[in-house]
């Protein structure tokens, strides 16, 4: 959470504090809103957020949950609850041991886990929905490493954005939020950058994150694509009145075209 903006967040944070928080035992660790981290300072994100934001990215039993910068170990767990695997990187070690005791606390510590590491050192290429309340700036450091991750991964972010990266949602809470109850879903997309061959035609594409534009060579024709979107690995476009939906996989892709029968496509070139 961000290191200026504090005044209200106290109340706030008191306001919508999680069950999950609660009657911690004397001569505990007990965190404060505001307290340092190593990039940022705590803040935790209110608890009907936290819910919100598991609906955005669809969380199911199926899933693995991965939360950067975890705090208190609330997302983690509610997640848990849900069914999912879930698991919080966390730099502060008192915070780790929080959250175990949270969890531990809610009967969910088979499924929540937490570990104390650096963002920037951690693997999670594993995860199928990571969520995150980090700074605009940390994001966009971590945007690189998520754009590798498997098409389809879905990221949720309280608040902040990922620069010029345009969410595919957002979605505001009014009810038990009082300061910073906004949420952004991505869908990270496959690459699909390149040129392809299209049956007797080749598609060039050029990709700026989700959203695609292009044309399809054919014989002596070149048609612009038009009303182009990556979704996960599921692409959409046009070219004229034909409607082309598919899946790219890896290096090729293939699906159904509006006007009737398949379409497959092959990678000839990444640019």
């Amino acid at each position: 959470m961000a290191k200026s903006s504090l005044v209200g967040l106290v109340l706030a944070a008191l306001l919508s504090a999680s069950p999950v928080l609660a009657a911690q035992n004397a001569g505990e660790f007990q965190p404060h809103v505001g307290q340092e981290g190593k990039d940022v300072i705590w803040v935790p994100t209110p608890q009907a957020l936290v819910e919100k934001m598991l609906d955005m990215g669809k969380v199911t039993a199926q899933d693995y949950v991965i939360d950067l910068g975890s705090g208190d170990g609330r997302t983690v767990i509610t997640a848990a609850k849900r069914g999912a695997k879930a698991r919080g990187i966390e730099y502060n070690p008192d915070m780790v041991e929080l959250s175990k005791r949270n969890a531990a606390k809610e009967g969910v510590s088979d499924k929540a886990s937490f570990v104390k590491a650096d963002l920037f050192e951690s693997d999670f290429s594993q995860a199928t929905v990571i969520t995150m309340f980090l700074l605009p700036d940390i994001n966009i450091r971590l945007r690189p490493k998520i754009l590798d991750l498997k098409p389809g991964t879905r990221i949720v972010s309280n608040s902040f954005t990922m620069g010029d990266w345009s969410a595919d949602e957002s979605v505001s809470v009014k009810d038990s939020c009082v300061s910073y109850c906004t949420a952004h879903l991505w869908i990270v997309p496959a690459k699909v950058e390149g040129s392809w061959q299209l049956g007797d035609g080749e598609l060039s594409l050029k990709q700026t994150y989700q959203m695609l534009s292009g044309s399809l060579r054919r014989g002596g024709s070149n048609t612009p694509i038009a009303d182009a979107k990556l979704n996960g690995d599921q692409i959409t476009f046009s070219v004229g009145a034909s409607r082309y939906t598919g899946r790219v996989t890896g290096s090729g892709m293939e699906g159904t075209i509006s006007s009737g029968g398949p379409w497959k496509a092959s990678r000839l070139s990444n640019k």
